[in-house]
């Protein structure tokens, strides 16, 4: 191993194999919880684990992964160009769509934090669980969370968005894509996009314009919110 984890990018190449590999199974077996982020996550966890690999040494070889992420989320605004038509025509629903979504999702965490006694550290830390990575940890460290804790979050909260975001709208009959694509944006930032991009170019073109507005919106209200609790 000691050769393996001399090599500059090894954890880049943990991370995309591992992706690969649980991509094609889920392409396979056409089961929607086989998802490929949550699962190529559980294997780099294994990996590190029995080869007992310190995670600051794979943080180390793989940080060129989080160089791209803001990019990656910037190239999102594609598809909204493509509908900007559609856009100009529904501003004001598609504005307040995202507003109501932004306060559910904040509103639910004071209301998890008072019910169950979450510590202040923890709260904060959960407050900006629904917007990209790249955002969050930012508001999440100002405020004084745990922005390495808040990076999990953001992932599973996404990562669930993409599982049962489509489901969820078939049992509550919801049928408008840009209704679709706000409520998947606002709820599950990036990774829930990837769904809402696939469901349809209007679900996702709104999905994309949720990641930044929401995002925007969330700097803004959590400090509000952090003065509730």
């Amino acid at each position: 191993m000691n050769i393996f984890t001399e090599t500059v990018c090894w954890g880049v190449l943990i991370s995309v194999g591992s992706y690969i590999i649980c991509d094609n199974i889920q392409r396979k077996k056409h089961l929607v919880f086989l998802n490929p982020l949550l699962f190529s996550t559980i294997f780099t966890i294994l990996f590190l684990t029995i080869f007992k690999i310190d995670y600051e040494d794979y943080y180390s070889k793989s940080d060129y992964l989080y160089y791209l992420l803001s990019p990656a989320t910037v190239c999102l605004a594609i598809p909204l160009y493509e509908q900007i038509n559609v856009l100009k025509k529904n501003m004001r629903a598609v504005f307040w769509g995202i507003m109501s979504g932004v306060l559910t999702s904040m509103g639910s965490i004071l209301i998890f934090s008072i019910i169950f006694g979450y510590s202040h550290s923890m709260y904060v830390t959960l407050l900006p669980k629904s917007i990209t990575a790249a955002i969050a940890m930012g508001v999440s460290q100002e405020m004084g969370g745990i922005s390495s804790l808040t990076v999990p979050i953001v992932i599973m909260t996404g990562i669930t968005g993409h599982i049962v975001s489509e489901k969820v709208c078939k049992i509550f009959k919801i049928t408008e894509p840009i209704a679709k694509g706000i409520a998947i944006g606002s709820a599950s930032h990036a990774m829930g996009t990837t769904k809402a991009i696939e469901m349809g170019e209007i679900e996702g073109a709104m999905s994309s314009l949720s990641i930044a507005v929401a995002g925007i919106l969330t700097v803004i209200c959590s400090f509000v919110f952090v003065q509730f609790y």
